[in-house]
């Protein structure tokens, strides 16, 4: 396969890339569009006291809950832990800080981190003590809204079905979920992709997202995503 943007790399070129306490931004929905290769070589490498940014925490041993299973996390920014016993219990015995932020505010502000805005306004959770403590409010044209800041990563990792060598990216079906707007909102982006094929075989039709946002392309060896009661 032709490199001729240099993105496409080998894992263990990918993990040069990954640093204890570092902020890391996943794709996935409960493990479904997360990245399996790169989410092990992170815990092959050690990687600890990470900050992870995700739409949830997945499975006890799907996805990203994989590393807050094994305590590598600090702190995570998540819609809900629910899926993921694990993350609750750190959470309640003081080990794993949790900022819940409501699913579309959530996706929202990762878009926004990704287009360079600073904050977003939104009415949900505005009358709700446990969304709006400790955030500033302001009236717009007479109506009340909780300010949510921008999200941006050190590093953020995707999974594609396809990617082509300058970092386009083809998704599968709902495995694409939250991992558009992630590979936005990384100051680094690593796509791990099914199959990467030649440049202009994509369809243009097809690409989800340009190859401007990405900067490293690695193979998959195969995905483990499952329910946890399948």
């Amino acid at each position: 396969m032709e490199n001729p943007f240099g993105k496409i790399a080998a894992l263990e070129q990918a993990m040069e890339y990954f640093y204890d306490g570092m902020t890391l931004m996943f794709g996935g929905f409960g493990g479904v569009g997360s990245p399996p290769a790169l989410i092990d070589g992170i815990l092959e490498k050690n990687i600890k006291n990470l900050m992870l940014i995700g739409n949830d925490t997945g499975f006890p041993e799907i996805g990203i809950g994989k590393i807050v299973s094994r305590r590598r996390a600090r702190k995570v920014i998540a819609s809900h832990i629910g899926s993921n016993p694990v993350a609750g219990d750190l959470m309640t015995r003081g080990e794993l800080e949790v900022e819940f932020s409501p699913q579309g505010t959530l996706t929202e502000r990762i878009r926004a981190g990704g287009m360079g805005i600073g904050a977003i306004l939104t009415d949900v959770g505005v009358d709700h003590d446990f969304v709006a403590k400790g955030k500033q409010k302001m009236t717009l044209n007479g109506k009340e809204y909780l300010i949510e800041t921008a999200l941006t990563a050190d590093v953020a990792i995707v999974y594609a079905k396809k990617a082509d060598p300058y970092g386009n990216l083809v998704f599968d079906k709902s495995a694409r979920n939250t991992n558009p707007l992630v590979a936005m909102a990384g100051k680094f982006t690593i796509a791990e992709a099914e199959e990467i094929v030649p440049l202009g075989s994509l369809d243009p039709e097809e690409i989800v997202t340009p190859g401007v946002f990405v900067d490293m392309v690695i193979p998959s060896c195969g995905v483990n995503w499952k329910w946890a009661w399948e």
